[in-house]
């Protein structure tokens, strides 16, 4: 636990990436295989399934510390993190451990969560006192499920390449899917000569940048393949040995979800990978994207949903053929592979191409165009056709790991937007754990203000400040963590897609909401009205009845580009 800590420590002290990862690559390089694979585990976002509640946690320290509850209270008020601020406010220890981590975790922790309550809190009395403060943060926030730390899984990936030698991508494919932290599993992770055998692992996902300069900076446009950007699932499927395997881009094994695709996939040979987007698909035309979250939401498909959201596979790449890695053949090469898999027939009247073999698999056709202005007069009408914008992929490019800037870009439609008021407040999470952060919004209807949106994100420092002050000053009413604010300030907040929704009170919900500035010119009694936002939804155009994009650029139906979900 000491050198896990150290390590946790180092990481979080620093915002340097270098840093970051020589520390990593030097914990790695000396730890036991067993740490080794539980380090990774954590440092990688995964974490064990609830250990103890957290209001024992709670009532066990305010005991040992002496504390009532509302001192307790204004302790955690002050540091924001439940862990912390239950290490800080533990007595002294009277003893240490040397223990390592993965007998912390797999003798002491995960035993917690089938003791009985007396044992359970005789334990982690035990356990508290035999460490320092630093290494009891790390504990709780293990114990809590909260252990985060700033490095991604490319940075881990990295630093595992830097200590084995092997390239950053077999690490990051070995990485990939469900996989269990145990020595052997980390022997293998840097052992040059091991063979991937699981059938159904994916290859990490490639990732695009958005574009934020100008289309002219790119050069000449002959040199790009472009392609609509899809509103739905980014996905691989898999076709080994016999079986087929679907996963999601946030490594989820989703395979379940869609039985038509894996009946779809038995025509595909071994050795086939896919990159593409699951799309709810109907008649010719894409269907909003919460109703492909109903598939993935229900633990039962029924007949009934199954026949009133279909789906289809929009593919637009193909990262194995005939069981050979192809990752690394440029882009417009593996198009052509791709295509004469899927032997794509005509075009219907919608941005999409129908497989002859079956018509659950489709190609996502290509866009030629002889400018940059044709592309932006496609990227315009976006919206109309139900898709996000376009993607761009240099034809040359190989399919590369994570997010690089260069060669994929993401050039999406402007978001929607209104103003709306702050109504509500939440403390964040993280180093933002003591700061309000976490925001409702709400328009007005008849008079009232009604929530419909949710953000945390678009604020510099010196304004989250400033708006948690506000917070504090101007609070109605507190319902658990939930603060009412006295209705005042009024936010541009910005979202990618907005539907009618039953389940929210507004009746309408919005999707990536995020705010785009702090209004302070506007007073609340000018933010827009839920009927604006209807009018937003009845501003929509069907796919099928708009063919402006058509008339601006050609299809091309053997020139199959690669987009990105998001």
């Amino acid at each position: 636990m000491k050198n896990f800590t150290r390590l946790f420590t180092v990481i979080d002290e620093t915002t340097k990436t270098s840093e970051k990862t020589k520390a990593m690559s030097e914990y790695f390089s000396t730890c036991s295989p067993a740490d080794g694979a539980w380090t990774i585990y954590f440092l990688t976002g995964r974490k064990l399934r609830q250990l103890v509640p957290t209001a024992r946690l709670r009532q066990t320290t305010k005991e040992l510390a002496g504390l009532s509850d509302w001192l307790f209270a204004e302790s955690y008020d002050a540091v924001g993190d439940l862990a912390e601020t239950i290490a800080l406010l533990l007595p002294p220890a009277k003893n240490s451990s040397d223990i390592p981590l993965h007998k912390w975790v797999e003798e002491r922790l995960i035993p917690l969560r089938n003791m009985e309550e007396t044992e359970q809190i005789s334990k982690l009395i035990s356990y508290w006192d035999e460490l320092t403060t630093a290494e009891r943060l790390v504990l709780n926030k293990l114990i809590t499920g909260s252990f985060r730390v700033g490095v991604s899984q490319q940075l881990v990936t990295k630093a595992l390449s830097k200590t084995s030698g092997i390239d950053e991508a077999t690490v990051a494919h070995r990485l990939m899917g469900e996989w269990q932290p145990t020595p052997a599993f980390f022997e293998g992770l840097q052992n040059a000569d091991t063979k991937d055998a699981d059938a159904s692992k994916p290859y990490p996902f490639y990732l695009a940048y958005p574009l934020e300069q100008e289309t002219s900076a790119l050069g000449d446009p002959g040199e790009w393949l472009a392609e609509w950007k899809w509103d739905g699932i980014r996905s691989q499927l898999i076709r080994r040995e016999g079986e087929t395997f679907i996963w999601s881009r946030g490594e989820d094994l989703i395979t379940d979800r869609f039985p038509e695709l894996v009946e779809a996939s038995q025509f595909l040979p071994d050795g086939t990978v896919i990159d593409g987007e699951i799309l709810a698909w109907s008649e010719g035309e894409v269907m909003p994207f919460a109703q492909l979250q109903t598939r993935i939401a229900r633990k039962t498909l029924t007949k009934k949903i199954l026949n009133d959201v279909p789906v289809a596979l929009m593919a637009y790449d193909i990262l194995e053929f005939q069981g050979h890695d192809i990752r690394q053949l440029p882009m417009n090469e593996r198009r052509q592979i791709l295509a004469r898999l899927l032997a794509p027939g005509t075009l219907d009247n919608a941005p999409s191409c129908r497989g002859q073999l079956h018509p659950t698999f489709r190609i996502s056709p290509s866009l030629t165009c002889s400018s940059w202005e044709e592309l932006t007069e496609a990227r315009t009408n976006s919206r109309e056709l139900k898709v996000e914008g376009l993607m761009l992929k240099r034809a040359n490019s190989p399919y590369g790991v994570g997010r690089r800037k260069g060669d994929w870009w993401k050039w999406k439609v402007n978001p929607y937007s209104i103003d709306a008021v702050l109504i509500y407040a939440q403390r964040g999470h993280g180093k933002r754990a003591s700061l309000y952060t976490d925001y409702t919004f709400g328009v007005w209807q008849e008079g009232k203000l009604v929530p419909v949106a949710k953000a945390y994100s678009g604020l510099d420092d010196k304004e989250i400040r400033q708006v948690d002050d506000f917070i504090r000053k101007n609070t109605l009413e507190k319902f658990g963590p939930v603060r009412t604010v006295k209705p005042q300030l009024v936010f541009e907040i910005a979202f990618e897609g907005i539907q009618h929704s039953p389940r929210h009170k507004s009746g309408i919900a919005v999707r990536f909401p995020r705010i785009a500035r702090w209004r302070i010119d506007k007073p609340m009694e000018e933010a827009d009205s839920l009927d604006t936002l209807a009018a937003l939804i009845e501003g929509k155009v069907a796919l099928k009845n708009s063919d402006t994009a058509n008339n601006a650029i050609k299809f091309d139906t053997m020139a199959d580009s690669s987009g990105e979900g998001e």
